[in-house]
């Protein structure tokens, strides 16, 4: 378990931390002109650099670039657009390289530090034209405010119902550093680190070998905890900026002030994951499924996914039916060599909990009850496995009648 550290909830997402800067607007990759499509973060600074990416066997021609460019740990700009997915084009490398040289003047950095992302449809052609035009924009555009990071987290988004932010500030070595974020992803979300773009900045001195470790931690037990519809996007990529202007001693392994930055990107990642789960194309609730008393670590993480990962408990939630033999069902096909017999199942919301699965069987409860405790909008599902001292969570949403709906014509 991490030890709790003071963190406080801060305004202005990545432009909460010291040296960032952002902005969205519209420049005509979407039909639609209300719609913004393509944002920039930039740093003051030089920053180093981290990042983690889908482990789809097909990606996107940005994270190409994008794992050229971050070899050297640094990286000043970010460039994504919306709409248009820059993946599986014959051109898509060159477009990304193109893109990064058209922000690199614009933005005064090297071409080698900015980092391109992209989000939308699959397999379309895509020009340079909106780039060109959108870049210069978006650069003049830049606020170093609440509102320059809303623009770009509205720029981002594609079926999301809302933009996505967080932010947090906390101590290390008796100076006040700040992490924010912004994110967008609302379906093909089942990532294995969906289309889930994340973008992390802080102003915490961290050396980018130190930056990645602290990551990767996190990565697993955050946003790969996250699902939506079971297919794991081509573009996937978290990308973690940090400047350093805060001025704190640099963070080293195995330190308090160490783990107290760990707490905050977790903190951050995991009120992401809510909103992601949460706004999933077409839900209604946010499921988080807690195991504990698992054998193992990966087996927590396992079981807590294949839980809220299940089509047929998601439309259970949906129509609020307490059918606690499909949680049972999810944790019994999920793979790895672990006992059932004391497993427990609580179902849980602010209307109250109910108890439903004993040792792996039917425990008594009010059908009724049940339904008003299913009838709110967020769910939680306690699984005790009692076979062990690890736990985990992870976060899924209902599935519902919508979702064919977005998804049956989601390139009209």
């Amino acid at each position: 378990m991490m030890k709790n550290f003071p963190l406080t909830p801060v305004e202005g997402g990545v432009c909460a931390p010291k040296g960032f800067s952002a902005a969205g607007v519209h420049c005509g990759i979407r039909r639609n002109h209300s719609k913004p499509d393509l944002a920039i973060l930039k740093a003051d600074v030089r920053c180093a650099g981290a990042a983690c990416y889908t482990t789809n066997k097909v990606y996107g021609a940005p994270i190409t670039v994008d794992r050229e460019h971050l070899a050297d740990g640094h990286a000043q700009a970010i460039v994504v657009n919306s709409g248009n997915a820059n993946t599986c084009a014959p051109n898509g490398v060159q477009l990304a390289h193109d893109v990064c040289k058209l922000a690199a003047q614009a933005l005064g950095v090297a071409e080698s530090d900015v980092l391109p992302a992209s989000t939308g449809v699959i397999g379309q052609a895509m020009s340079i034209e909106p780039f060109a035009a959108g870049i210069p924009d978006a650069a003049a555009r830049l606020e170093a405010s609440p509102a320059g990071s809303l623009a770009a987290a509205t720029a981002i988004m594609t079926t999301d119902t809302h933009p996505k932010q967080a932010a947090v500030e906390f101590t290390l070595s008796g100076r006040t550093c700040r992490l924010g974020a912004i994110a967008k992803g609302s379906g093909m979300i089942h990532p294995n680190m969906a289309t889930m773009l994340l973008f992390i900045t802080t102003d915490a001195s961290v050396a980018p070998d130190v930056l990645q470790t602290a990551l990767s931690a996190v990565v697993p037990a955050t946003f790969n905890q996250i699902s939506v519809d079971g297919d794991t996007s081509t573009n996937d990529t978290v990308i973690l900026l940090a400047s350093g202007l805060a001025g704190n001693a640099p963070l080293q392994p195995d330190t308090e002030d160490y783990t107290i930055f760990l707490t905050a990107l977790t903190q951050v990642a995991e009120q992401l994951c809510r909103e992601l789960a949460g706004d999933g194309e077409g839900a209604t609730k946010l499921l988080e499924c807690t195991v504990t008393h698992a054998p193992s670590l990966q087996v927590a993480r396992d079981v807590s996914k294949s839980v809220i990962h299940s089509t047929l408990f998601k439309a259970a939630m949906f129509g609020a039916d307490a059918n606690w033999g499909r949680v049972l069902c999810a944790i019994g096909y999920t793979p790895g060599d672990f006992p059932i017999d004391h497993v427990s199942v609580r179902l849980k919301s602010r209307a109250g909990e109910v108890f439903v699965c004993e040792n792996a069987a039917y425990h008594p409860y009010s059908e009724e009850e049940a339904a008003k405790v299913l009838a709110e909008k967020e769910i939680d599902i306690l699984v005790d496995m009692g076979c062990g001292d690890a736990e985990a969570k992870a976060w899924g949403c209902d599935l519902t009648y919508d979702y064919v709906k977005i998804n049956g014509d989601y390139r009209t």
